[in-house]
């Protein structure tokens, strides 16, 4: 979209200010509200910032109608996540209905020791993610009833969640099939493969220290559930609910889809009328008890299932905890979610189509002199733009766009820059409340970004890994000669 010639450049004060004003603000909320900050204040904090891009904005001569454009193909870009946020929704509340999730904690309670819990969950997740290529469907699945595991044992929701959020993001990143692992190399210039093998160097020791703290941390907590505990848990699952392995084939064609590389768009929703229908079929007592008597008994169980997937599913077990765990899904659970969501988005097309993000990037490539600075500088600019532009994607592409000459001019080959766009924008993105990846954690399994963040252990030993191979020259890859294309032969530094 073409733009009024005549607009000033904006200054680092003024790419600075709504970014302070947004931090000073956040903070507030959350120290007003606590743990209710994204349900709301956080929303309205953004507004206020995305305000403040406004006025200068207006200030350096934009006009307000092509700002306004601007905030609207910004929250455009946002809605095929909103799309899959409101069918994984539907599909949680169909879950439980169908008893696909009480049979996997049910399952998970019987194999599960709270000695190695977590460090099993990150593993687990790790394993379906790089088969699957998605973290989010991860979460939403195998996630949900792992928290639902952990609470069944006594251990932490908050650990358990940092525990899936690393082993999702560590399959998701080296996955060949995940969109982000596409779109890095893309960008950078490289080649998907060699950007895969490059990768293993700083995200494969990530993970294994991840995997050794998690068992560190899991040995040192036993869990405070015994086995009478867990036997009366299971016991109350199987009273509710039909507990079987059929009940997991819903997750498995799910898993299948996603293999096969359909959108993820239709195969969440897919999987979640696959949940309704399993519950009609293989739930019916748990499906007549929450029917409407006054009704034809087709359409009372259409009714049931109908609304499960916009309300969610409610059940009083009698075990409070439990019903705690139970209870949930349906597309209306994710409106304050997409909330946050739209307002992020605003917030970063503002800061992005004024010039303030450029701006803000400039200020910090003054001091990237050497090539530990320079991929330093760059994970540092793909986490920031995480923070601006509340989006994953954004996070490499728009780094990747401002760094690749540089990378080029300095002989470095793209693989660098790809795999330096992954550690520092992919697996940052789950870590900021209000990302889009920040907030589908927090809607899927119910845990504050800001309180899992100092357990996703992988997510944030994989930057900092990097950052000290940049500056040791560790698998740092050069082009010989410099001018060449990366299909020259590359040597290390």
């Amino acid at each position: 979209m073409e733009h009024n010639t005549s607009v000033k450049e904006p200054s680092f004060l003024d790419a600075s200010l709504p970014l302070v004003v947004l931090i000073f603000l956040l903070g507030l909320s959350v120290f007003l509200y606590g743990s209710d900050s994204s349900y709301g204040p956080n929303q309205i904090a953004l507004f206020v910032a995305s305000g403040v891009g406004v006025i200068i904005g207006l200030k350096n001569g934009y006009s307000w109608s092509e700002i306004e454009q601007a905030m609207v193909k910004g929250i455009s870009l946002s809605l095929g996540a909103l799309l899959i946020l409101f069918s994984v929704g539907a599909l949680i509340g169909t879950w439980l209905l169908s008893g696909t999730v009480p049979s996997l904690i049910y399952y998970g309670l019987q194999i599960l020791n709270p000695s190695w819990f977590y460090a099993a969950s990150c593993l687990l997740c790790a394993v379906v993610a790089l088969a699957i290529g998605s973290s989010w469907t991860t979460a939403a699945t195998i996630g949900v009833a792992l928290i639902g595991v952990a609470s069944g044992l006594g251990m932490s929701p908050v650990i358990t969640a940092g525990a899936i959020v690393s082993g999702a993001y560590f399959g998701d990143k080296m996955s060949p099939v995940s969109e982000t692992t596409n779109l890095a190399p893309a960008v950078a210039g490289s080649n998907l493969f060699e950007h895969i093998r490059h990768m293993t160097w700083t995200t494969v020791p990530s993970m294994i220290l991840a995997l050794v703290l998690f068992a560190v941390v899991g040995f040192n907590s036993e869990g405070t559930a015994d086995d009478s505990t867990i036997r009366a848990i299971s016991d109350t699952l199987q009273q509710h609910f039909s507990i079987s392995p059929l009940m997991l084939v819903p997750l498995l064609v799910l898993m299948a889809m996603a293999v096969k590389k359909v959108p993820a768009f239709p195969t969440v929703f897919i999987g979640a009328l696959l949940g309704a229908a399993w519950a009609v079929v293989f739930q019916p007592e748990l499906v007549e008890k929450m029917s409407d008597p006054e009704l034809n008994p087709v359409l009372a169980q259409l009714k049931v299932v109908w609304s499960t997937l916009h309300g969610g599913f409610v059940i009083e077990t009698g075990n409070v905890e439990l019903d705690k765990l139970l209870n949930g899904g349906g597309m209306v659970k994710m409106l304050n979610t997409c909330w946050l969501i739209f307002s992020a988005m605003m917030f970063g097309a503002v800061l992005e189509h004024i010039g303030l993000l450029r701006k803000f990037i400039q200020g910090i490539l003054v001091w990237a002199k050497s090539t530990g600075s320079l991929i330093t500088s760059t994970i540092v600019t793909c986490f920031a733009t995480n923070i601006l532009t509340a989006d994953q994607y954004m996070s490499i592409v728009m780094p990747g766009r401002m760094y690749k000459e540089e990378y080029e001019r300095r002989g470095l080959a793209p693989v660098n820059l790809s795999r330096t766009l992954e550690d520092g924008g992919t697996i940052t993105s789950p870590l900021i409340p209000w990302n889009t990846c920040g907030a589908y954690m927090h809607g899927v399994l119910n845990v504050n970004p800001l309180d899992y963040a100092f357990y996703a252990f992988f997510n944030l030993i994989n930057p900092v890994l990097a950052i000290i191979y940049a500056y040791l020259g560790i698998k740092v890859l050069k082009l010989t000669p410099p001018d060449t294309p990366y299909s020259a032969a590359v040597q290390q530094k």
